[in-house]
Order: structure tokens, then C-alpha cells, then sequence
């Protein structure tokens, strides 16, 4: 889908769901608001119709104008899909319609948000790699394995090395699991506060009731080993104040969560210990990154200088004599 948009366009995606209740509807809407967020132009239903519009043309347009369709899955809408009822089953009916003319297959991703996909996917949608967004599980994995598959950023398979390589045996290893180092594209940055995924305190007065969490954005996704140095520096930071509060921070996808502060809090105190934080873990990793580095040519040396030996003393070998 992607390779057909032009370049800087952002991706396109309506959401195909079906009105449980006000909860789901809800859960929905705050779905669609993140992934505006995140960079993808999701249409809804709960924005774009008013009173006076002709739904078919609507869900007809919809489907077959956007890069994506988003199916929200939970039992009722696959009951509503299979027995072809309401929107639910003519949304259903142009989807399966696009899919039998276009063959398009990755255009529809399916998003498991109740009960098991035997009982939450219409029977279209069987077999289907879907993304598991469902309370139960980790939902932010989840939600990163959907955005990198709309926004086209999912890691792709490295450059295939040169028969002379493959036979010298110097394959490039991956540098701890990262699919790219932090010194490739510069050290790691916080961009802002996600304003609208700021929660609100509780107004009942109980211990800690007045805090709230607060994410904000990463440059980029990191990898597992920053993320880690990360939570464990903002614990114990070069320096802090009395103000600082250890185990509120988690990374979390190309976040930093501050679960348990306020904006205040953020302005007066954290924002200078999450700069030293940054700084400390930004310098350590591409110090781990670079000495990760150098061993590997090292490696790939010894590799070349040994077969250079055995090649030598293969030429010197004679066995007709």
C-alpha cells in the first residue's frame, strides 16, 4: 500500500468496527486519536457522519479510498459480519467485494479487542495474521506491530552479502539484537509531551490521587537494551532533587512513560534529571555500541587472516610426489 503513495503523503485508514456499547465505542474512538497522533489519517465514523448522510455511499467511499481497513474484532461484529447484518454486514459485503477484485490481502488487518479470534473473526478474516490489542495482553506490543505496519516501517530483511563474503565467512552480525545501531541515526531524543494520552487525576482526595501519567515521545523506537538503561538510570540519575521519584518511568515503544507525576512536576524538576538521564544513556550505549563494533572486525580479521593461512598452506601442500 504504501509503495503506491506518494512520497510524504501520510497513510490512510478507516475503521470498521461495530457499536457494542458506549465502552467499545469509546476504546475505538481513542485508537483512531492515537494513530492521528502517530502520523496515519484515520477515518471514523464518529467524526466524519452527520445527520443527512447516505451511509452506503459513506462505507463504500471508506473502504475502497483508504490505504487500509482496520477491522475491529469481538464477537458481535464477527456474528454481524457472517449473518451479513446492518453496517456491520454491508461494510462486510464491500470488503470481501474488494478483496475478491483487487486481491489486495494487506489492505485489511484485522485487530482482536474481545473474546478469541475463533469467536471474534468474521469467517473472511480466518487464518489472517491479526494484531492482538485485547485487555488481557501486552497491548503496546501490539499497538507498535499495527503502526510500523501502516506507517511501512516494519524491519526489513538486511542486503544479501556477496558470494565472496558468504564463502569468506565475514557476515556482518547484528549489533545486540538492535536492528539498528543508536549511532546510525543519531542519539535518541524526547520530541514533546502526547498531549492527548495525558490521563487526568482522580478528584477523590486518597493518597496520590492528584498525580497522572504523562508520556512522551521518543525520536525513534529504541531497542531492549536502551529501554532497559534507561528505567534503571532514571531510578538512580547522575543527580536529582528531593523531588525525584524513582519507579514512575517505563519505556514503553518509542515512549517514556511518567506514571505518577504532573506537568508541574515535569517542568520544575524531571525535565532536567530526563535530560541527564538521556544524555548518560545516549553516551553509554553508543559506547557499548562502538566497542561492539570494533570486536567484530576483530572477529572478521582473525576470520580473514585464518583462511588466508589455510589457503597459503593449501598451495604449498602436494600429495603427487
Amino acid at each position: 500500500m504504501s509503495r503506491d503513495r506518494p512520497a510524504g503523503n501520510p497513510p490512510t485508514a478507516f475503521i470498521s468496527y461495530s457499536w457494542d456499547d458506549e465502552s467499545h465505542k469509546e476504546w475505538v474512538r481513542g485508537l483512531a486519536a492515537r494513530l492521528r497522533g502517530d502520523g496515519v489519517a484515520v477515518v471514523l465514523d464518529q467524526w466524519e457522519l452527520q445527520p443527512g448522510d447516505r451511509l452506503p455511499a459513506f462505507m463504500e467511499a471508506a473502504v475502497r479510498e483508504n490505504d487500509y481497513v482496520l477491522v475491529v474484532c469481538t464477537p458481535p461484529y464477527k456474528e454481524r459480519s457472517d449473518a451479513r447484518q446492518g453496517g456491520v454486514g454491508y461494510e462486510g459485503d464491500i470488503m470481501t467485494g474488494e478483496l475478491l477484485s483487487r486481491g489486495n490481502q494487506r489492505k485489511f488487518v484485522p485487530i482482536l479487542r474481545r473474546g478469541e479470534s475463533a469467536e471474534a473473526l468474521p469467517s473472511w478474516l480466518a487464518g489472517k495474521y491479526y494484531v492482538d490489542l485485547r485487555d488481557c495482553n501486552d497491548r503496546e506490543r501490539g499497538y507498535q506491530d499495527l503502526l510500523t505496519t501502516l506507517l511501512g516501517t516494519r524491519v526489513a530483511p538486511p542486503p544479501l552479502g556477496s558470494s565472496s563474503a558468504r564463502e569468506s565467512g565475514r557476515r556482518r552480525r547484528p549489533v545486540s539484537g538492535q536492528d539498528s545501531p543508536a549511532g546510525a541515526e543519531g542519539p535518541i531524543r524526547i520530541t514533546g509531551v502526547i498531549v492527548d494520552e495525558v490521563t487526568e487525576p482522580r478528584p477523590d482526595g486518597t493518597g496520590g490521587s492528584a498525580l497522572y501519567r504523562i508520556p512522551l515521545r521518543l525520536s525513534r523506537r529504541p531497542s531492549h537494551e536502551w529501554a532497559g538503561l534507561f528505567e534503571r538510570t532514571w531510578d538512580h540519575p547522575p543527580r536529582w532533587t528531593t523531588m525525584h521519584r524513582p519507579g514512575i518511568v517505563s519505556v514503553q515503544g518509542d515512549r517514556v512513560i511518567l506514571d505518577g507525576t504532573t506537568m508541574e512536576e515535569v517542568e520544575r524538576y524531571h525535565r532536567d534529571t530526563l535530560v541527564l538521564v538521556l544524555d548518560k544513556v545516549n553516551r553509554e550505549i553508543a559506547a557499548y555500541e562502538e566497542a561492539q563494533r570494533r570486536r567484530e572486525e576483530e572477529e572478521s580479521q582473525r576470520g580473514a587472516e585464518h583462511r588466508r593461512s589455510v589457503e597459503d598452506a593449501s598451495k604449498r601442500l602436494r600429495f603427487d610426489e
